[in-house]
């Protein structure tokens, strides 16, 4: 199992939802990634809809694909 020593963390912001929660997030730098709930946030029944700030954890293997960590507050 990979640890999480390796992830690197971005900020950006949720374009569209698809489906089996997943999302198209635009990050800062203007990549747009494909990305899903973490399951802390999946099991808090944090919701996430387009427009909303995101960080979003990647490993540098595959920088196409990522993990939604964090929704900020408005």
């Amino acid at each position: 199992m990979a640890g999480t020593k390796e992830v690197i963390e971005f900020t950006g912001t949720v374009l569209e939802t698809l489906p089996n929660a997943m999302f198209k997030v635009e990050l800062e730098n203007g990549h747009v990634i494909l990305a899903h709930i973490s399951g802390k946030m999946r099991m808090h029944y944090i919701r996430i809809l387009p427009g909303d700030k995101v960080t979003v954890q990647m490993t540098p293997y595959d920088l196409s694909k990522g993990r939604i960590t964090y929704r900020h507050r408005n």
